[in-house]
C-alpha cells in the first residue's frame, strides 16, 4: 500500500496490533487459498494457538490477560483486514470463551485456567437447528444430536453445548473435548462468504462430559449476571458476550472496509478509463470515494466510542444495565451497515474493469456479507428491542 493517510492519528482509539502482528502476513498469505479450498492453513491455526491473542479475553484469575475490549478490536480488525475467515474464527473464540466463563462461573476456574494457560481453542455451535439431548448417568451426563454453525470448530479443542434433559424448558449448559471419539464435525458451510470459518454442524453420539460441569442456561442470563450477589470470576464478565461479539464484529468490518478503500484509491491513481481519460481525474470517482470515506471513519469512531465505554465501566466495577447491552449491540451493528454502504461505493468506483483485474476484493466483498446476516448483530434483531427500550418497554431478546 503507497498511499499516505492525509491526515494525522493522533487521539484515536484504533490502534496498530499489539499481538497478531507478526503472524500478519502470514494470515494475508493463505486467504486466497483458504477461501478457494474452504479450509484454514493448518500450520497458521498452529501459530495462531502459540501467540498470545488466545488469552486476551480470559481474565488474570484464569491465566489470560485481561486485554481491553478496545485492544481485542485492534486485533480482530488487523486479522479481517488479511482474513476474514481466519478473523471469524478468532473472533468466535474470543467472545465464546468469554461466555463459557461467566456461566461455569467460580466453580469451574481451575478448569477454564487450564484451557487459558494450554491456548487451547473454543468453539461454540448452538444455531438453528440445533437439538442436543442428554442422558445423566451419576458422575457423568452424556450427550448425543447435533448442533449447527460451529464457527471455528475443526480449529478447537473445546466445544460448549446447550442441551435438555428431563425439562425441554430447562436447557442446560456443558463444555464437551471435540477430541473425544463421539464427537464428529460435518462440514456443512457452502456459502459464498467466509468460506474457511467452519461453521459446520456437531455431531454428539453419547459423548460423556462430568456432571459435574454441567450448568443451568437461562435465557435473559445476562440479567442474572447483573446481580451484584450472584458471583462471577471477573467484573469483564458481567458484561454480555453477545454485545462484546456485535462490537467486535463492527471493529472487523471496518477493518475489511478499510483495506478495500485503501487498496482500490491507490489502484485508481494509475488506472485509466474508457478513452484515455484518468480515473484518479473523474468527478465521480472523488465523490464516491470521499462518501466512502466518510462511512469507514464514522463506523470506526462509532463502535470503537462503545467499545471504550464499556472498558471504562470494566474498570469502575460498574455493572450494566440493560440499555449499555443495546448501546453496544446498536453501535456494532450500525457500523456494520455503515461498512456495507462503503463496500458498494468501492464496488461502484472498482467498476467491471476493476474486478476483471484480479483484485482482492471480490473476496472480501463476499467474505463481508455474512457481516450484517449474524444474528447477534442482525438490524431487525436489534432495532426492535432498541426501539422498545426506548419507549420504557421491557426488551424481549432472549440473547
Amino acid at each position: 500500500m503507497n498511499l499516505q493517510e492525509p491526515f494525522s492519528a493522533t487521539g484515536r482509539l484504533s490502534e496498530d496490533p499489539r499481538y497478531i502482528a507478526p503472524l500478519l502476513p502470514r494470515i494475508g498469505a493463505q486467504a486466497a487459498t483458504a477461501d478457494r479450498t474452504r479450509s484454514l492453513d493448518a500450520e497458521m491455526i498452529a501459530a495462531i494457538k502459540k501467540n498470545d491473542i488466545m488469552r486476551l479475553s480470559g481474565s488474570p484469575e484464569l491465566g489470560g490477560l485481561d486485554e481491553k475490549v478496545v485492544v481485542i478490536g485492534n486485533e480482530l480488525r488487523a486479522i479481517a483486514a488479511q482474513c476474514t475467515s481466519t478473523a471469524w474464527c478468532v473472533w468466535n473464540h474470543l467472545c465464546t470463551f468469554h461466555h463459557f466463563a461467566g456461566l461455569l462461573g467460580p466453580t469451574h476456574t481451575d478448569f477454564l485456567r487450564r484451557i487459558v494457560t494450554a491456548h487451547e481453542w473454543v468453539c461454540f455451535p448452538a444455531g438453528a437447528s440445533s437439538k442436543v439431548t442428554a442422558q445423566a448417568r451419576t458422575d457423568q451426563t452424556l450427550l448425543s444430536g447435533v448442533a449447527a454453525f460451529g464457527s471455528g470448530a475443526r480449529y478447537a479443542e473445546w466445544v460448549g453445548v446447550v442441551f435438555n434433559d428431563d425439562d425441554p424448558q430447562a436447557p442446560r449448559f456443558s463444555l464437551a473435548d471435540l477430541r473425544d471419539p463421539g464427537i464428529r464435525i460435518e462440514p456443512t458451510w457452502e456459502a459464498m462468504s467466509v468460506r474457511a470459518s467452519a461453521t459446520d454442524h456437531i455431531h454428539y453420539a453419547e459423548v460423556p462430559v462430568p456432571t459435574a460441569r454441567v450448568t443451568a442456561w437461562t435465557p435473559m442470563y445476562r440479567a442474572i449476571f447483573r446481580d451484584p450477589a450472584h458471583a462471577m470470576i471477573h467484573a469483564r464478565y458481567r458484561e454480555d458476550w453477545v454485545a462484546l461479539s456485535v462490537l467486535w464484529l463492527g471493529a472487523m468490518a471496518t477493518g475489511v472496509a478499510e483495506i478495500s478503500f485503501r487498496e482500490t484509491a491507490d489502484s485508481i491513481r494509475e488506472r485509466i478509463a474508457i478513452f484515455g481519460t484518468k480515473m484518479i481525474e473523474r468527478p465521480t470517482i472523488h465523490v464516491n470515494l470521499g462518501r466512502a470515506r466518510a462511512l469507514i471513519n464514522a463506523a470506526t469512531d462509532t463502535v470503537y466510542a462503545a467499545m471504550a465505554e464499556t472498558d471504562a465501566r470494566i474498570a469502575a466495577g460498574v455493572i450494566p444495565v440493560e440499555g449499555d447491552y443495546f448501546r453496544q449491540t446498536s453501535a456494532g451493528m450500525q457500523a456494520v451497515l455503515l461498512c456495507e454502504e462503503a463496500m458498494q461505493l468501492i464496488l461502484r468506483v472498482l467498476g467491471g474493469n476493476g474486478l476483471r483485474e484480479g483484485t482482492d476484493f471480490e473476496r472480501r466483498y463476499r467474505d463481508f456479507q455474512a457481516m450484517p446476516l449474524h444474528i447477534n448483530g442482525h438490524i431487525d434483531r436489534i432495532t426492535e428491542q432498541q426501539g422498545r427500550i426506548s419507549l420504557g418497554l421491557p426488551a424481549q431478546n432472549p440473547f
